[in-house]
């Protein structure tokens, strides 16, 4: 039987890396996109399209500068049009390559896509989660982090409102770790047992 296959998203800052944290430790096999991104980012395949697009600088030492790339990219609209379009594709591939390995017995398989809702992903999920914290939580949180070109990412995406609005499930994580955990456990076991496998 397929495992129930679940989006998870939410605002800069919400948590979205501790949720998926917390569901793996319930159990849940999980999945980053920010992670198979950097991963693609070190392969040959997209490190050349790159420096024929941006110049040698790129990849000094043959590695990717991936802060030089968010300066070009959240700078240049255009260009983060063009590194998107070379990039999705193939990450959608380790999406459906990593699904399609899940060991015999997966319950519940759940990927971290920022910008799912942003990129048209939902349908590909059986049911979305949405992180959300309140605003001055995740301020106080990106301020513990250096985030190359915040102003342009947040620009992008939808407020944390609509994607509430828009999944399936919403976590609320302005308090401890403990409490998200708590929260995440019960979700693990709603959706496990609320979806006809």
């Amino acid at each position: 039987m397929a495992p129930t296959f679940v989006g998870l998203t939410g605002g800069i800052s919400a948590g979205k890396s501790e949720a998926l944290a917390a569901f793996e430790r319930a159990g849940a096999a999980t999945l980053a996109s920010d992670e198979v991104a950097h991963d693609l980012l070190r392969g040959n395949q997209l490190r050349a399209r790159l420096i024929d697009r941006w110049g040698e600088g790129i990849a000094p030492d043959g590695e990717v500068d991936r802060a030089r790339v968010a300066e070009i990219v959240f700078e240049r609209p255009e260009e983060l049009d063009w590194l998107e379009a070379e990039l999705h594709p193939l990450v959608a591939e380790r999406f459906a390559a990593w699904r399609a390995g899940l060991p015999e017995g997966t319950e519940l398989a759940v990927v971290e896509v920022p910008l799912l809702f942003e990129t048209g992903m939902e349908s590909a999920f059986d049911a979305v989660v949405c992180v959300v914290a309140d605003d001055g939580v995740r301020q106080d949180r990106v301020r513990g982090r250096e985030l190359t070109g915040l102003e342009g990412r947040h620009g992008r995406q939808l407020s944390q409102e609509e994607k509430a609005a828009r999944a399936t499930h919403v976590i609320a994580n302005d308090g401890t770790l403990a409490e998200l955990e708590a929260r995440i456990d019960e979700l693990v076991e709603e959706l496990i047992g609320s979806t006809d496998r």
